[in-house]
């Protein structure tokens, strides 16, 4: 067979690999839209990891290298999840930071819905305009985003997983604006908070605003030199704007913690978390006791913080994480005794933990 000849055959085969790739891809978009119509996520690690593992094997029994067709297998792993995007709900205009944290979790062909205000981003899923919703509910130096775990003790809507976010914020401002022109500065209050430092240096008026990519948006729309935002370089990008300073942040240690939210909680993986809310009894020891169930089951609690209950002055509802799975069987009898303890208990949701 002389060369021309070996190249044909090469095309076809080629042809039939880009006709195999197409199937898979069909099918795909058909396991997307089943994930979308039950409130599934949409990257499944645990799936993924058997499909490499399975290829690899049949690699070793044609004798071909097994790291290579991992790495070609991740391209089309990659294609698939493309094409499988998902609708995400989340608080604030493109480019902001829980946009970001959504396409972390998501993949970047994530199709963002974004809502005004926190209470719209429950709305979006349980009104059925979106399967997911992103919300903020940590941060590392500004503590609990109170509004979200009011929202999640109302809302039918369950945890199904956890993202973390590195927050680091920048200066922005139209083109031809400089440091010494800036004298009224506008952000969302916690990256204002966070940034509190560098914005006294720069003796400019500190405003708040609903967001910040918001921010961003505002001030390229009145194209004034004595204005800048704090918020994302990807903000700053999206908007085309002007970087004067970055990494404001007082502090590198600055991490936002985000719950995703749907009409359902994810199954057991092996590596979870689960969050409660519930509230005391009126006698000594209350806590003690409730604490107690877990302590004796040696499930280890990560968080616990009081809010008050909004009915009643001075009584308080207890938001608890820990580290494992309400369908495990030390987590259920814990619960269930937890019932005796306290006046409710309310699942959140379990949930992967945060890789």
């Amino acid at each position: 067979m002389n060369l021309d000849d070996l190249r044909k055959k090469i095309d076809e085969i080629d042809a039939r690999i880009v006709e195999l790739i197409a199937q898979r891809q069909t099918v795909s978009k058909e396991i997307g839209l089943g994930k979308h119509q039950t409130s599934r996520i949409i990257e499944d690690r645990e799936r993924e990891l058997r499909v490499l593992k399975h290829v690899r094997g049949l690699a070793r029994d044609k004798k071909i290298s097994p790291s290579d067709i991992e790495g070609i297998y991740k391209q089309i792993i990659d294609a698939s999840k493309k094409i499988q995007g998902v609708a995400v709900a989340y608080q604030g205009e493109p480019g902001a930071y829980t946009e970001e944290a959504a396409i972390q979790f998501f993949g970047q062909s994530t199709k963002g819905v974004p809502c005004d205000t926190l209470d719209e981003v429950f709305e979006a899923v349980e009104h059925g305009k979106a399967p997911f919703a992103l919300v903020p509910v940590e941060n590392s130096l500004e503590g609990s985003i109170n509004r979200s775990y009011d929202l999640l003790l109302d809302s039918p809507l369950m945890v199904c997983g956890e993202t973390e976010l590195r927050i680091s914020h920048c200066l922005i401002a139209v083109e031809g604006a400089g440091l010494d022109t800036i004298k009224f500065v506008y952000s969302h209050p916690q990256a204002l908070g966070q940034s509190r430092n560098f914005l006294k240096k720069l003796k400019a008026e500190i405003i708040p605003a609903s967001d910040t990519a918001g921010s961003v948006r505002m001030i390229k729309k009145e194209k004034r030199r004595d204005k800048a935002a704090v918020a994302s370089a990807k903000a700053a990008a999206l908007y085309g704007m002007k970087i004067l300073a970055k990494e404001i942040e007082d502090n590198p240690h600055n991490f936002t913690r985000f719950f995703v939210l749907s009409k359902e909680d994810s199954p057991p993986t092996g590596s979870d978390k689960t969050s409660i809310v519930f509230s005391l009894k009126h006698k000594p020891g209350a806590l003690y006791d409730c604490l107690g169930e877990f302590a004796r089951r040696k499930i280890n609690l990560s968080k616990l913080e009081s809010r008050p209950t909004r009915h009643q002055p001075w009584e308080y509802n207890f938001y608890m994480d820990f580290a494992a799975h309400r369908e495990e069987k030390a987590v259920a009898e814990a619960l269930k005794a937890l019932q005796e303890h306290a006046v409710f208990v309310k699942i959140l949701g379990s949930y992967p933990k945060a890789r």
